[in-house]
């Protein structure tokens, strides 16, 4: 599936949850699980997914209510090495419109590891 994607400029994959993030530059666009691609949607193309009849990502299966914004790639687009950069270009832009970074250290993330503690004062 990378090789299909190599008209994507700064595409990487990391390893992740058992699956495979997929990357452009930073930005968190799709994920491979279980051999299906998934690709980031919003609004602006959330239909173009469900008028095809695909599904939202379901990271446990034992609880089906939870779905992320990631949808299926139809089966068509996976074939067409042109159309799946298309998509995901498309995707890209959501991640970049949700400003979701990745990547960011952790220090600089308010509450995480590696943050500065602060005690209250007494």
């Amino acid at each position: 599936m990378l090789e299909q994607l190599a008209g994507l400029a700064g595409l990487s994959a990391r390893r992740m949850f058992g699956g495979v993030g997929l990357y452009c530059e930073e930005l968190f666009f799709g994920l491979i699980d279980n051999d299906t691609l998934y690709l980031r949607v919003n609004d602006d193309n959330r239909a173009d997914y469900t008028a095809r009849g695909m599904s939202a990502f379901r990271p446990y299966a034992d609880r089906p209510e939870l779905s992320m914004s990631y949808y299926e790639a139809p089966a068509d687009v996976l074939e067409d090495p042109a159309q799946l950069v298309s998509w995901a270009r498309r995707s890209v832009a959501v991640a970049m419109a949700a400003g979701k970074l990745a990547g960011k250290p952790a220090a600089s993330r308010p509450g995480r590891a590696g943050a500065p503690k602060t005690r209250p004062q007494r």
